[in-house]
C-alpha cells in the first residue's frame, strides 16, 4: 500500500507491506497500482476539456456520436446526453447484460460490435437523467464516444489531453517493460495472487487505467491550484453542477460527499486485485490518494477520509484467515441449491455444477421498483466442511443451515465479523 498526501506544505508519500511474495522491494511513489474505477475521473475530465474545446457539448445525444446505423436507447422522446453518463444519470445498467461474467467462461473478449449490440436491444426503465445509478457501462460508454470524436482510442485520449499535460507519464492502460517492474502484483480478498486485469476495449473508460501516487499527486495538485495546467477551466467545470447521487451528489466523475463536517470530494475503485482512493478538501487544500494491491473487502476508502479529515475513523478489519478446501459429495450440494433472502436489499442464488457450488447475489438498489433486482457477478464457493464454505474473491464465508434430510432451510452470510441469517426462498 502507498498513501500520499499533497497540501499547503507539499507532498509526502509512505509506502508499506512489499511488492509481491518474494519481492521484498517496499512500494514507493513509483510504484504502479491498477486503480479501477477512479478511471472514471479521467474520463470525465476529458469530457470536460473537450467541452471547453467546443469539440462537443454537455448536453449532446450519445447517439450523435456512434456510428451510422447504431441504436443508441431512448424513453419519453429523451435522448441519453454525455452529461447523464457522466453523471450515472442514463438509465443504463450497471454493466451490459451481453458481457459473460462467469468465472468459468472462457469467450472471446467483449468489443465494441457486443456493446453497440447491446445498446440496440436494450430498454430504458426509466427516462434518461431522472434518476441516479451508478453504470461502468455508461462510464465505459462514454469513453467510446470521446474517442470516436476525437479520431483515436481511449487510451491515446487520456494521455493526449490529460497525462501528458499534466505531467503524469505512469498512467497509462498498457505497460512498457520499465513499467512492468514497477507494477505490484495484485491479490484478492483472501490474499492470493491475481493476474493483472484485462479491461475490455468498450469498458476501459470505467476501470482500465494504472497510475503511481506520484502521478495522482500531479493531478490533484491541478484540482487544488497547486500546479499550472491548460486543464485548469475544465477541472474547475468537473464540479460545476453536481446532481444528487443517493447521498451524495455527482459532478462530471467526482462525488462530492460529506465526512464528519467537511466537504469532500473524490473517487474509489477496485479491480480483481486492487484497491484505491483519490480525494480532496477543496476548502483546506489538501488531497490524498491511497492504491493498495489487495482487493480487500474493506477497500482502502478508511485510510483516504481519515487522512483528509482526522475526525473520520479509521476501520477495524480482521485479516483474512487462512482456509483448507476439502471434497463434498455433489448430492449433499445438490440440497443447498436455490435462492436465500440474506439481507432486506439481497438475495443469493446457490447453483451447482458436478461437484463445484457457485454463489451469485441480487441486490435491491434504491432507486428500483420493489422486486426489481440487479444481478452481481457469480463466483465459486470452496468447502472447508460439509456445511460450511468459503468464496476467495473476497473474505466472506456461507453456511448451511438443513433440515433433518439435509436439505437446506437457511444460510448464513459470514462477512466482516457479521452474521446475516437467511431463510431459503426456492
Amino acid at each position: 500500500m502507498v498513501a500520499g498526501v499533497v497540501g499547503p506544505g507539499g507532498r509526502c508519500v509512505v509506502g508499506h507491506g512489499k511488492l509481491a511474495a518474494g519481492d521484498a522491494r517496499v512500494p514507493d511513489g513509483e510504484t504502479i497500482f491498477e486503480i479501477g474505477s477512479v478511471t472514471k475521473v479521467f474520463t470525465s475530465l476529458a469530457l470536460a476539456d473537450m467541452v471547453n474545446r467546443g469539440a462537443v457539448a454537455l448536453e449532446d445525444p450519445a447517439g450523435k456520436y456512434l456510428p451510422e446505423g447504431v441504436r443508441m436507447p431512448e424513453r419519453g422522446g429523451r435522448a441519453i446526453t454525455l452529461h447523464d453518463l457522466a453523471t450515472h444519470r442514463s438509465g443504463l445498467p450497471p454493466m451490459p447484460g451481453n458481457l459473460n461474467l462467469d468465472p468459468r467462461s472462457t469467450s472471446d473478449e467483449y468489443g465494441v460490435k457486443e456493446l453497440y449490440q447491446f445498446l440496440a436491444g436494450y430498454a430504458l426503465p426509466r427516462e434518461p437523467g431522472s434518476e441516479y445509478e451508478y453504470s461502468n457501462l455508461g462510464a465505459g460508454l462514454l469513453g467510446v464516444l470521446l474517442a470516436n470524436r476525437a479520431g483515436t482510442d481511449y487510451e491515446r485520449l487520456i494521455r493526449d489531453r490529460i497525462t501528458r499535460p499534466l505531467g503524469m507519464p505512469d498512467t497509462v492502460i498498457t505497460l512498457s517493460a520499465s513499467m512492468r517492474q514497477r507494477m505490484a502484483t495484485g491479490h484478492n480478498g483472501m490474499l492470493g495472487a491475481v493476474a493483472n486485469s484485462d479491461v475490455s476495449a468498450p469498458l476501459a473508460g470505467a476501470g482500465a487505467l494504472r497510475a503511481s501516487v506520484n502521478d495522482m499527486l500531479a493531478l490533484l495538485e491541478a484540482c487544488l491550484g497547486y500546479r499550472e495546467t491548460s486543464l485548469a477551466s475544465a477541472i474547475s467545470g468537473m464540479l460545476a453542477a453536481p446532481r444528487p447521487a443517493g447521498q451524495m451528489e455527482i459532478g462530471l466523475g467526482w462525488l462530492v460527499m460529506s465526512s464528519h463536517g467537511k466537504k469532500i470530494v473524490g473517487h474509489n475503485g477496485a479491480t480483481g486485485g486492487f484497491r484505491s482512493f483519490a480525494g480532496y478538501d477543496p476548502a483546506e487544500r489538501v488531497g490524498v490518494v491511497v492504491l493498495s494491491n489487495a482487493c480487500t473487502a474493506g477497500g482502502v476508502d478508511d485510510i483516504g477520509f481519515h487522512l483528509l479529515n482526522p475526525k473520520a475513523p479509521l476501520a477495524d478489519f480482521a485479516a483474512p484467515q487462512p482456509r483448507t478446501e476439502i471434497s463434498v459429495n455433489p448430492e449433499i450440494l445438490a440440497g443447498y441449491t436455490g435462492r436465500y433472502q440474506v439481507m432486506p436489499n439481497l438475495v443469493f442464488e446457490i447453483t451447482r455444477d458436478g461437484a463445484r457450488l457457485f454463489a451469485q447475489g441480487f441486490a435491491q438498489l434504491p432507486h428500483k421498483q420493489p422486486g426489481e433486482l440487479t444481478a452481481l457477478p457469480q463466483f465459486e464457493l470452496f468447502a472447508e466442511s460439509e456445511k460450511k464454505f468459503f468464496a476467495r474473491v473476497a473474505d466472506n464465508q456461507f453456511s448451511f443451515e438443513t433440515d433433518p434430510a439435509g436439505r437446506a432451510i437457511g444460510l448464513v452470510l459470514h462477512r466482516g465479523g457479521r452474521d446475516s441469517h437467511g431463510p431459503r426462498l426456492l
